[in-house]
């Protein structure tokens, strides 16, 4: 099953490796693939110093956790989504949040859900008939009925 990160989601793994996020993120290898957009290694980078902050990381330490919640997810350049995907995207997020423009458009290129903890753009969105999510609570269950499969 394929499905869209969003940086909060991200962000959150980053925060806490051990929690259930960071749980799929790192433990999901042939059972999830996780699709990003190219964009969110920089967003990462660039919240490096407030991530450090609130979690008491060391740099050397958000380093490997940045190592170990990204080394699954396939980051996929912009570039490679149509011009109908980021207007149909842009019409969905303008009124609820712009900067989530990214992950719209690639659930609609690629036909995934997204994954995203950001109630205001999942609420935002279902109002405007867009469900295309799943929640952190649905891919883990989704993820051991896959390991189930697999024995």
């Amino acid at each position: 099953m394929k499905i869209i990160v969003d940086a909060n989601i991200v962000f959150s793994g980053l925060l806490n490796t051990k929690g259930k996020i960071g749980d799929l993120l790192i433990n999901s290898h042939g059972l999830l693939d996780f699709i990003a957009p190219d964009f969110l290694r920089i967003e990462i980078r660039k919240h490096y110093n407030r991530l450090i902050k609130i979690s008491k990381l060391s740099k050397e330490e958000l380093v490997e956790s940045e190592f170990q919640i990204c080394k699954d997810i396939i980051f996929i350049s912009e570039e490679q989504i149509s011009k109908a995907n980021w207007l149909a995207a842009y019409d969905l997020v303008k009124d609820v949040d712009e900067k989530d423009i990214h992950y719209v458009a690639f659930s609609k290129q690629f036909n995934r859900k997204i994954w995203s903890g950001d109630r205001q753009l999942v609420r935002g969105l279902k109002r405007k008939d867009f469900e295309d999510f799943i929640r952190t609570d649905e891919l883990f269950a989704v993820r051991e009925s896959l390991k189930r499969r697999r024995k």
